[in-house]
Formats: C-alpha cells, sequence, structure tokens
C-alpha cells in the first residue's frame, strides 16, 4: 500500500474571473505545496469546497492535481457524502479519476447513530480498492464517531487505514491511539492540535494552516522525532497566531484569501461562503510577510 504520507495540506480549490474551476492554477499550486515539503494534496475537502464542486468538476480537479504531483506526492479525495449510495458512486468515480486514497467524512446533517456508520463505511470500503480515511469533524457533520466505532471499521475493512481526527478531544483521540491496531493512521485535523497529537502517538497532520507552514510543520516534527521537544514546542508555539487569524471566520475564506495574497490565482469561495471581513484580513496580513514572494514582500 503507498505511503500516504506525514504532513498533508486539505488544498483550496482556484476558481477564475467567471467562477469556473481554475485546473491550471490547481496544478500550480499543489506543485508548489509538494516542492514546500507537503508528503500529500487532499483535494475537494472541507478546504477545497468539495460540496461546491459538481461531479464532472471534482473529477477534474482530481485528474489534474494528479497529473501535477505523481510523481512526488499521495493525492487523496475527498468522496463521502451524507447518502451512502451516492458516497459509493463518488468514490467510485475518485478511484477512475486517479485518486490514491479516499478521504471520507461521518455523513453529515443526517446525524446517524454508530451502527449507520459502520453500515455507511462497509459499503464505501467494499467499493473500492483504494486505501480510506475517515474524516471525523463533529462540529461540521453534527455526528461523533466514537472510537470503538472507528476502530470496528478498521478491523473489518483492511483498506480503512486511518483517520484524519478533528474532533478537538484529546481524550479521544488518546483512546484511539491507545487502541488502534499496529499500521492504523492517525493525523491530526487540527492545525493547533498537531503537536499535542504528536505527544500522544500521532502520526502526522492533514492541515489548513500548512498552505503557508509546511516547512516549519516538517522543522517541527523532526525536532520531535529526534527528542527535541522544547525544540518542537518553540515552533508550536510561534505558529499560534498564524492559527488564531486563519480560523478567525469560517474556513477556508481567510486561507483562500491568503493565497490569493500570495500570487495564486485561486478566486473567492463559492456562495454560500463570501468574502474575508476586513477585520480578519488586517489580522491575518501581517503573519503572511515571512511567505510572501520577495518582491512583494519588500
Amino acid at each position: 500500500m503507498k505511503n500516504l504520507g506525514e504532513i498533508l495540506t486539505a488544498m483550496v480549490t482556484p476558481f477564475d474571473a467567471r467562477g469556473e474551476l481554475h485546473l491550471p492554477e490547481a496544478q500550480r499550486l499543489a506543485r508548489w505545496l509538494v516542492e514546500r515539503g507537503n508528503d500529500g494534496i487532499v483535494v475537494a475537502g472541507s478546504t477545497g469546497e468539495g460540496q461546491a464542486l459538481d461531479d464532472v468538476e471534482r473529477a477534474a480537479l482530481i485528474r489534474s492535481v494528479k497529473d501535477a504531483v505523481s510523481q512526488t506526492a499521495t493525492v487523496m479525495a475527498n468522496a463521502g457524502t451524507n447518502d451512502t449510495r451516492d458516497s459509493v458512486r463518488s468514490v467510485r468515480e475518485a478511484e477512475n479519476s486517479g485518486a490514491d486514497a479516499i478521504l471520507a467524512v461521518v455523513p453529515y446533517y443526517v446525524r446517524p447513530p454508530q451502527s449507520g456508520m459502520i453500515a455507511h463505511f462497509s459499503a464505501i470500503a467494499d467499493a473500492t480498492s483504494l486505501p480510506i480515511v475517515i474524516y471525523n469533524i463533529p462540529s461540521r457533520t453534527g455526528a461523533n464517531m466514537l472510537p470503538d466505532t472507528l476502530l470496528e471499521l478498521a478491523r473489518r475493512k483492511k483498506n480503512i487505514v486511518g483517520v484524519k481526527e478533528s474532533s478537538g478531544d484529546m481524550r479521544q483521540i488518546a483512546t484511539i491511539l491507545r487502541d488502534r491496531h499496529e499500521g492504523f493512521i492517525v493525523w491530526a485535523g487540527d492545525d493547533p492540535l498537531f503537536l499535542p497529537t504528536l505527544a500522544l502517538g500521532g502520526d502526522g497532520i492533514v492541515g489548513v494552516a500548512s498552505h503557508l507552514c509546511s516547512r516549519e510543520y516538517r522543522k517541527l516534527l523532526d525536532a520531535f522525532r529526534n527528542g527535541n521537544v522544547a525544540e518542537a514546542a518553540r515552533i508550536h508555539a510561534s505558529l499560534i497566531g498564524l492559527f488564531d487569524a486563519i480560523f478567525a471566520t469560517t474556513n477556508p475564506i481567510p486561507i483562500k484569501w491568503a493565497m490569493g495574497q500570495l500570487g495564486f490565482d485561486v478566486g473567492p469561495c463559492r456562495l454560500p461562503l463570501d468574502e474575508i471581513p476586513e477585520a480578519v484580513a488586517n489580522r491575518l496580513r501581517p503573519f503572511l510577510i515571512p511567505y510572501l514572494p520577495t518582491q512583494l514582500s519588500s
């Protein structure tokens, strides 16, 4: 099975001036992220406005990003919905479009019971040969996958290989890490919890701030793995202000604006996500200075 990586970015999806998918810019951004140390790219996730993409756009985005980074990074495609039949269809399309792995979110809005989650993800696992990463983010879905449910799914379905854990509950994360079988991967799904998750035995991050600070994340990870916890903590502390600014309003509004400031033609978010509030832009702008191209920062 392909190594899915330690540092992955949930990439924003570029749109052009007409609001259409901007595939050349998606490829340019994906290559840039890999050059800055990302092991993988997640496409069409929450940060990538996946729910605002139609089926044709989603397939084209997966193919384009795969073509851009196929030799250097993993492409993980978000393909989960709140309907099991639609999720199965979406997973098959993602596989046919060249994805290396599937990210499948706990079904949103419908608030399924734990038994329903098991049936839902079992159907997804049976529909593909690709590795599947479950995305648990109760703040967006309204339903929390409990550790017992997650690990039962991993026991039943060998291609359920990991979780992007965004519950924000360190007790829950610790329980998963304590009870997981060997080889099951746990990525922090919240940028501020990268180092705390590593401290509990976690494996990496699927980040948003990593659009900007993936090099710092690599240094943090290396320091931690080499036993230099104080240096890892210093790097973490230096990023807290950036984290706060990036999540000062609904993701991906701030990070998409930030990438535009760095010179990427990503366009605005699709409605109902609107423009960045001026106060949030003013708060975030100073944190972008280290990442600006030289001609823009001078």
